[in-house]
């Protein structure tokens, strides 16, 4: 018997039996792996298979619509095409963006750019011509066999039809920054989301904003799309009425071009701070920030010395000139510093502290509605060498100037009212009586931006009221316009007879023989200061002869109307308008116009520009 052949096949026959188990083994770990992917996952994998041939597409919500008191649309929304590609449904993107720029004019450049720059996933859409023309649209419609992953998209976008009138106010929006998304908090503000950039569309964004829908559509091989099997639509943003009086709002920019000056303006309701216009010159075009300004734009409005984007009426600040008078006169009245009737003789200037002050007329013996009238400079520096600067600091903060006003505009800038603790603060030095005579016609350290002026000029002229600025007038909510709340005034603690003096010597100062006669308006009982501030010293001027505009001086003409119950208040700043006069007739055509409207009438017309008279060594106004 051969025991050694039996050996070797019992060995064969358990690898043959090995073999076997490790096949058995192998299928069963296969059929154990299919049972997983199509029973244990299935639903993870039947999602996978269908969003092969579905996508997901955002449908963007318009923003709210802004409109003025009267119900005047501001702000509309406009719908634009959007040419947009998906990097995964795209064979060679070098390619498609070379042909893509070719057929619509554009430059490759800036569509590897945006490209490149996109922090989208490989299956969402990246919008590479934004606002593309319908030329654009058909060009790449009519090669579509060649743009596979190219897509179509319909948006909302901001319209603003006034082009650059109220510019400033509005704002404009753009897309979201990386800061700007991390700080959304909610979710709604996502790559590719347009959010206000400044004015109102900044400060109420929230609100105007709206909730984007989706929309589930299926497409083919190649990525296009062949039916809509869910949407969702997207929901609007608040509509927004504002306090702003579209006719005040152009009479204002109107009679800015019609004297041709640049400068800001702001005109409030009296009594409650509702902004009526708010103008900045010169102003922009917040059209041209949608969907997203190019480069040259940018730069040409940032690189234009007359700083378009700054808004003058909150950003500017200024010595306010001839116009403090009013704040100095509440101050030394309320301190009991002098009396109404306190009199002094002006001769054409005086000494004080050793130095010779000169005033720009020779007005006599005058008394302060006088004073006021006249813009007699020796009055206020008298007074200016009997109070201390922390009292005319505590009276002129109190009536809204060196402090924020709060209106609800993004960006507001701090004017200066200063005290001692300031001086010794920013500069390391002692306040010295000397600096008080300066600041007493306002000159010297004090700087002012409009809108607070506009304040002071109210609270005084309503008899102590210090106003909120606010532009929300009311929100669409259900159909139906709900009021917003409005801002409480601070209370000024301002006698009876200082405020009828002030009164009185604006009255004179327009309708008398003072210095605002241009803006006088019959039986309107307008009353006004005008004032002159210094850009660069007596002696700069001289040694700048020749040097143009930018060293003439501010105008400045601060109004409220009608003297005795005012409804309407207000500024008006000519910069380097040379004379504080010549931006008067800015403010008789923003007051003449809110009447006519008021009863009726059809709005007026501007009267010829007056041109500036030949500089002299004081301005004709007070400096």
């Amino acid at each position: 018997m051969d025991y050694g052949f039996d050996r070797q096949r019992d060995a064969s026959g358990a690898l043959l039996l090995w073999f076997r188990i490790g096949v058995a083994a192998a299928f069963s770990l296969l059929a154990l792996g299919f049972w997983n992917l199509q029973v244990g996952q299935h639903d993870r994998w039947s999602e996978v298979a269908e969003n092969n041939h579905q996508r997901t597409v955002n449908v963007r919500a318009p923003r709210g619509m802004i409109f003025d008191r009267d119900g005047r649309a501001l702000v509309r929304n406009r719908h634009r095409l959007d040419i947009g590609l998906v990097r995964e449904q795209v064979s060679d993107l070098d390619e498609t963006l070379v042909r893509l720029a070719a057929v619509t004019g554009t430059d490759v450049r800036a569509l590897r750019g945006v490209v490149e720059s996109s922090a989208a996933p490989d299956h969402r859409t990246i919008v590479v011509i934004s606002d593309a023309t319908l030329a654009q649209v058909a060009a790449v419609a009519a090669r579509s066999i060649d743009f596979s992953g190219v897509t179509f998209e319909r948006n909302p976008a901001r319209h603003y039809p006034g082009r650059s009138a109220a510019s400033h106010l509005f704002g404009y929006v753009g897309e979201a920054t990386d800061s700007q998304i991390r700080a959304g908090g909610d979710g709604r503000i996502r790559a590719g989301t347009m959010i206000g950039q400044s004015g109102v569309e900044r400060s109420y964004n929230r609100l105007l904003m709206g909730d984007d829908g989706a929309r589930r559509i299926a497409v083919n091989s190649v990525g296009r799309e062949i039916e809509t099997l869910y949407e969702s639509p997207p929901t609007e943003g608040r509509q927004l009425q504002l306090t702003i009086d579209l006719d005040v709002q152009r009479a204002a920019e109107d009679a800015f071009a019609h004297a041709g000056f640049t400068g800001a303006a702001v005109a409030l309701d009296a009594r409650s701070g509702a902004v009526l216009a708010l103008a900045s010159l010169p102003s922009f075009d917040p059209n041209d920030f949608v969907p997203g300004i190019d480069e040259s734009t940018w730069l040409a409005l940032n690189e234009d010395s007359r700083k378009p984007l700054q808004n003058r009426a909150l950003q500017g600040r200024y010595s306010p000139g001839s116009t403090f008078k009013v704040a100095m006169a509440a101050a030394v009245l309320e301190e009991g510093v002098v009396t109404p009737d306190f009199r002094v003789n002006c001769k054409g200037g005086n000494t004080f502290y050793r130095r010779f002050f000169r005033c720009h007329a020779r007005h006599g013996v005058v008394a302060m509605d006088e004073a006021l009238e006249k813009s007699c400079n020796t009055y206020f520096y008298t007074l200016g060498s009997m109070i201390d600067i922390d009292a005319i600091h505590r009276w002129a903060t109190a009536l809204g100037l060196g402090a924020l006003t709060g209106i609800d505009l993004p960006h507001e800038v701090l004017g200066l009212m200063p005290s001692r603790a300031w001086k010794r603060e920013a500069r390391g030095e002692p306040w010295y009586p000397g600096e008080t005579i300066s600041v007493a016609i306002g000159q010297g350290a004090v700087s002012v931006t409009p809108i607070s002026l506009a304040v002071m000029t109210a609270t005084v002229a309503n008899g102590g009221h210090r106003i909120a600025p606010h532009l929300l007038k009311a929100t669409r909510e259900r159909g139906r316009w709900v009021e917003a709340d409005r801002p409480a005034p601070a209370r000024v603690e301002l006698r009876p007879e200082t405020v009828a003096v002030i009164r009185r010597g604006l009255w004179m100062a327009v309708n008398g023989e003072g210095t605002a006669r241009r803006a006088r308006i019959p039986e309107r009982d307008v009353i006004g200061k005008t004032g002159t501030a210094q850009v660069v010293s007596l002696q700069g001027r001289s040694a700048a002869a020749g040097a143009g505009q930018e060293v003439r001086d501010h105008g400045w003409f601060v109004f409220a109307a009608p003297r005795d119950d005012p409804e309407i208040a207000g500024v008006v700043f000519a910069e380097h308008g040379e004379h504080g006069y010549l931006a008067a007739p800015i403010a008789k055509h923003m007051i003449e116009t809110y009447f006519a409207k008021q009863e009726g009438r059809p709005p007026p017309g501007l009267s010829p520009p007056v041109m500036p008279a030949p500089p002299t060594a004081v301005a004709a106004d007070g400096v």
